[in-house]
């Protein structure tokens, strides 16, 4: 029972983890993108 219950807390937290780190990926990508953007404005108006 012990052990069982161990095994499952440890794959929720390796999935709790991995899908956070491709969040912020992709988080981080859109900020990036954004600001690509941002730039590519203020190069075209100045």
């Amino acid at each position: 029972m012990k052990s069982n219950f161990l095994l499952f807390l440890t794959l929720f937290v390796f999935t709790t983890v991995f899908c956070g780190c491709n969040a912020m990926r992709g988080a981080g990508k859109d900020v990036q993108n954004a600001g690509g953007s941002i730039q590519r404005t203020v190069d075209h108006n100045s």
